[in-house]
């Protein structure tokens, strides 16, 4: 009875294995033995899409601390500008705010195409585009250096003079946070400088870079509205 009993059972069992998609046991899959285990990619897209949203949570959390510190400082020079006060005496913008102004718009340009390898796996593109971004926000950095010495040889300092002291300030704070963003660059650079064939470490490299692009593109997008508001609101 026991022998015929256990034949029984082993007889169902293959029965249901040959009745099964590919012949395969029913829990494991077609053709394969073994205990059940999960997609290895849907534990990647949910660590993916959570570092994802940290990252994109923190960079605009950052972004707004930005716009608030540049909100007020707009607001204030918006007020004393439009005050007719007598120690107003705006000034023409010196040629190198102009050349900061190109550099800044082919930065993000450069970034978008640096950022277009990361996305693709493209190490080469990746490294040539985050060192020519880089390079700009250098550029953009020595660009201001160059302004300052030039409005300082036509005698216009930080105090004395309400414009160029804002000016000066706007500036200034501008060119730190670019610096920050040139660290970025280079932390990313060094992160996607060998290609990679993990796939958590693709994810996290991707989503760092739409932060981080979120941080340069604004950046250039305050530029520019510094550049308009000191250029010709005066």
């Amino acid at each position: 009875m026991l022998t015929e009993s256990v034949n029984t059972i082993d007889t169902s069992i293959r029965e249901r294995d040959l009745t099964s998609p590919g012949g395969g046991d029913s829990l494991t899959g077609p053709g394969k033995r073994g205990p059940l285990r999960p997609e290895p990619f849907d534990d990647m897209d949910d660590d993916e899409n959570a570092f994802r949203d940290k990252s994109k949570i923190i960079t605009l959390f950052l972004l707004l601390v930005v716009l608030m510190t540049f909100g007020g400082l707009i607001g204030a020079y918006v007020v004393i500008a439009t005050n007719d006060v007598v120690e107003w005496q705006p000034f023409s913008l010196p040629i190198p705010v102009w050349i900061s102004t190109v550099l800044i718009i082919i930065s993000s340009l450069s970034y978008e195409l640096a950022k277009r390898g990361v996305i693709n796996s493209d190490t080469s593109a990746t490294r040539l585009y985050m060192l020519i971004t880089s390079a700009l926000g250098g550029m953009f950095i020595a660009s201001q250096l160059m302004a300052w010495l030039v409005l300082v040889n036509r005698g216009f300092y930080l105090s004395g003079n309400p414009y160029s002291g804002f000016f000066y300030i706007l500036t200034a704070i501008h060119a730190a946070h670019i610096l920050g963003g040139i660290v970025a660059l280079g932390a990313i650079t060094l992160r996607t400088w060998y290609p990679t064939a993990d796939l958590d470490e693709y994810g996290y490299r991707k989503a760092l870079a739409i932060s981080v692009g979120m941080y340069w593109h604004f950046m250039g997008f305050l530029w520019i509205v510094l550049f308009l508001l000191l250029g010709f609101w005066k």
